[in-house]
């Protein structure tokens, strides 16, 4: 059995103080989550912090993104290695906000996922279509796209490291949800395109993760599904309340 994996993704959201009143408030509505995975990426100036308030704790801190080089001459970049010294477990990459607002490519999210595994950190790869895409047939097409250029020359031993979220770009922030069939149907495809990639054991183990308007309303519809492991959350994990309820709901599924 795949543990459930639930990730708040906060965004550019939550300075240094409201990160810790987040956790403290938290920890008083959820005293033992120890049948899930939890994880939090606040904004990198937040990091220290909430590795420290949950130094304690069994909740996992990431970043939101990452380069590919130690250290050099890129403007604006954050080295793994600056986030490896801040004690960070996870790191998302290719996002759909980074994908459709900052242009990031296939090849660019490929290269930092290899040096995401290559420093020992988690890598919590997003993948997902438009609307039009959707609406145009090609979600499959661009799944497999996708997975492909992220895994490509990635080991089996490394890959069953890897955790993928699937976010339907149309769901994200909309309010709109993925019914439970359609995320059931992306994850199965990615699930077995990872099979066909490596084999069986590689595809059973690795994690998929749910991201699209997953909100206390509709988390025990997806996080029922088989093929579903767990959630990248947003808006809902800024509101203790709401992330808490998230996580009770994944408990008892």
């Amino acid at each position: 059995m795949r543990k459930l994996f639930i990730a708040g993704n906060w965004k550019m959201n939550k300075g240094i103080k409201e990160t810790e009143d987040f956790f403290n408030e938290l920890f008083n509505l959820v005293a033992d989550y120890g049948k899930v995975d939890i994880a939090i990426a606040p904004p990198f100036t937040s990091i220290p912090k909430a590795v420290e308030v949950c130094r304690t704790k069994n909740i996992l801190i990431g970043a939101q993104n990452m380069y590919f080089e130690d250290s050099g001459a890129f403007t604006g970049e954050i080295s793994p290695k600056f986030l490896k010294e801040l004690n960070v477990d996870f790191v998302i990459l290719g996002h759909s906000e980074r994908r459709h607002i900052f242009n990031e490519s296939n090849e660019l999210i490929s290269k930092k996922l290899k040096k995401a595994l290559e420093e020992g950190l988690t890598p919590i790869l997003c993948v997902g279509e438009t609307l039009k895409e959707r609406e145009d047939e090609k979600t499959e097409k661009v799944l497999k796209e996708q997975v492909d250029s992220a895994f490509n020359d990635i080991s089996p031993d490394d890959a069953k490291k890897v955790i993928i979220a699937y976010e339907p770009v149309w769901a994200i922030g909309t309010g709109k949800t993925a019914t439970p069939e359609i995320a059931k149907d992306a994850h199965f495809f990615i699930r077995k395109r990872i099979k066909e990639l490596y084999n069986s054991i590689v595809a059973d183990e690795i994690r998929i993760l749910y991201g699209g308007s997953v909100k206390p309303g509709n988390a025990k519809s997806l996080l029922s599904v088989d093929e579903i492991d767990g959630a990248l959350i947003g808006g809902a994990s800024l509101k203790p309340q709401s992330f808490a309820e998230i996580i009770k709901i994944g408990m008892e599924v």
